[in-house]
């Protein structure tokens, strides 16, 4: 029988796009009835015609009409509308029924918006129309409401009671062998109950964000109706290559909102709308990282700018399968971790984004943001995603105290960052000064392979080096002194952080003088004044730990290169047994 489906419709199967073909083999082969589709789920979906020529409809219409269109019976329910069906013949045949077995009932409750009630005259409605042969279709639409994510013992009766049906139905022989499908819309797993979700009877279908074609196509459909406005030397297809990540909702009000402002799309209006709609698509959990500079604005740390560098040549040359699949950045405080990272997003061209805190004290939602960020990612790629003070922000596999919810979501993120399908598509840049509280699982092999580590400047040419840096970033100038005879005599030991906060206080200086360059006094009276915030035994400590987690000995300075490995495991249990102490 499932055979007989499958090559019966073969062309029609091959035509569609990967997710609805695996929604239909699965359907074909009469193994399952219940199916949750989720993703992506809210937007317009193409669909072939004819070669080259697209419809866009919305979910419902696309299952009913495309997938469906020749079921006998299209029942759709959610718990704002209640009851609804594809025709007004449907939805007669169904009341007229009803009223016959329920002659003294309100027929307003056959089509109720309480789960409890639609379900149960539902039930009754499909096994009556069963002995007809009919072939029916139940579409639950914001799945979430009606069947949320939650322990057992705090869903409320009616959710129990949806809950049970469902489950009753994906495992009833004759939903199954008569025809009856039952399709969740929803768009994170994590809002489901997670016992519906991880039945072996349930058929998960990710639905994804439109790859380039579908975008081109798109915006082929609005150019034929006239309302798409496209600068000199734009077409449908470079539009659609920019545009990665934006599905077509958010597409479709880009053209809006250009034709309606009478704007054409140019590379900074793209640029400023694409960040504006996935970061709102985001709900604000990712945060697009922008940058004036390239890796030549960087002092000092040669080595590792050497390897962004030929990472970024690797990039420009398409050639993903060399890169490391994600990166540690170590090192101590004010060593310029984030602006390293963030000068590499300037080199290579690609958007860069920054993990926000996704993290809920209400259950399940943790872990719903996080589906939808990452189902995000996936979009943009390629897209590097850099996230701070990682050793705070990632958690552990063996997180106690909060429901096992930091367990979940550690474990989520560390199967995406491993997904070698995404290698030179989504780069990791986790960014910590204590690489040792970061678990293996996420540096190991297959994440952040790619070990760096960013140390103070260790010479007085390092420092010279890194204040004509500062001197262009800050943009000022300085007269009557030498900066290598400055440095010879104030020998501190300083971050880069630090001396950047040394120039912005001789620039002040210099401005109450009225003045915009700074001069030796300047920079002689800031330098005494000036006391670096303390901490020895915690800077010695992310000195050590990135020695120690570094994947080359030639970015370790000379003074550390003599440290065999046990003699710095002992230094820093040492260390911090002094600093568990002391706190």
């Amino acid at each position: 029988m499932a055979d007989q489906f499958i090559q019966e419709n073969q062309d029609f199967i091959n035509n569609l796009p990967p997710w609805a073909r695996e929604l239909a083999r699965k359907y074909g082969s009469k193994t399952a009835n219940l199916y949750i589709l989720h993703g992506n789920i809210r937007d317009f979906l193409p669909h072939e015609m004819n070669k080259g020529e697209f419809i866009f409809t919305r979910m419902q219409e696309y299952i009913s009409q495309m997938l469906f269109g020749n079921r006998d019976i299209i029942a759709f329910y959610d718990c704002s509308a209640g009851v609804t069906f594809c025709t007004e013949k449907m939805a007669r045949d169904y009341q007229t029924l009803m009223k016959e077995k329920y002659p003294d009932e309100d027929p307003a409750e056959f089509f109720s918006v309480e789960a409890e009630k639609s379900f149960y005259y539902l039930e009754k409605y499909f096994l009556r129309r069963i002995k007809e042969r009919c072939r029916m279709v139940l579409i639950i639409d914001y799945a979430e409401m009606v069947l949320p994510a939650g322990d057992l013992n705090r869903l409320s009766a009616e959710d129990r009671y949806s809950l049970t049906t469902l489950s009753r139905w994906a495992n009833n022989p004759l939903f199954t062998d008569n025809d009856i499908s039952i399709i969740l819309l929803a768009e994170n797993l994590a809002d489901l109950a997670p016992r519906l979700v991880s039945s072996p009877s349930a058929v998960k279908v990710t639905v994804p964000f439109p790859d380039e074609a579908v975008r081109a196509s798109f915006l082929r459909f609005k150019e034929a109706e006239g309302k798409l406005l496209l600068d000199r030397g734009f077409t449908p297809e470079r539009v659609a290559s920019i545009t990665s990540g934006l599905n077509l909702m958010n597409l479709n009000r880009l053209v809006q909102e250009s034709h309606a402002g009478n704007i054409s799309l140019s590379m900074e209006y793209l640029r400023l709308k694409k960040k504006e709609m996935i970061e709102n698509e985001a709900g604000g959990l990712l945060e697009f990282m922008e940058t004036a500079y390239n890796l030549d604005a960087v002092s000092g740390h040669d080595f590792v700018k050497k390897q962004f560098k030929n990472a970024a040549r690797a990039i420009k040359m398409g050639r993903p399968e060399v890169l490391p699949m994600g990166y540690l950045i170590a090192g101590p405080v004010g060593t310029g971790k984030s602006f390293m990272v963030s000068a590499f997003a300037g080199e290579i061209g690609i958007p860069m984004v920054k993990f926000r805190n996704f993290r809920s004290k209400w259950q399940g939602v943790t872990e719903s943001n996080l589906e939808k960020v990452l189902h995000i990612l996936e979009s943009m790629s390629p897209v590097a995603v850099m996230i701070d003070e990682a050793d705070a922000f990632l958690g552990d596999r063996d997180q106690d105290g909060d429901s096992g919810t930091s367990n979940r979501v550690f474990a989520q993120i560390a199967s995406f960052m491993g997904n070698t399908a995404y290698r030179g598509r989504i780069i990791w840049f986790l960014i910590t000064c204590r690489p040792d509280l970061i678990p293996i699982d996420l540096k190991r092999q297959g994440r952040a392979e790619e070990h760096l580590a960013l140390f103070y400047p260790e010479t007085g040419e390092d420092r010279v080096n890194l204040f004509e840096t500062l001197k262009k970033k800050l943009d000022f100038e300085v007269r009557q002194f030498s900066v290598p005879d400055l440095f010879k005599k104030y020998k501190l030991e300083i971050s880069g952080a630090d001396l950047e906060a040394i120039l912005i206080r001789a620039k002040q200086r210099a401005a109450m003088d009225n003045r915009v360059f700074i001069t030796k006094k300047d920079m002689e009276e800031t330098m005494e004044d000036f006391v670096s915030p303390s901490y020895p035994d915690e800077i010695r400590l992310q000195n050590l730990v990135a020695v120690l987690e570094c994947t080359s000995r030639a970015m370790v300075p000379k003074r550390f290169q003599n440290i065999d490995s046990a003699r710095l495991v002992r230094e820093i249990e040492e260390l911090k047994a002094v600093l568990r102490q002391r706190g």
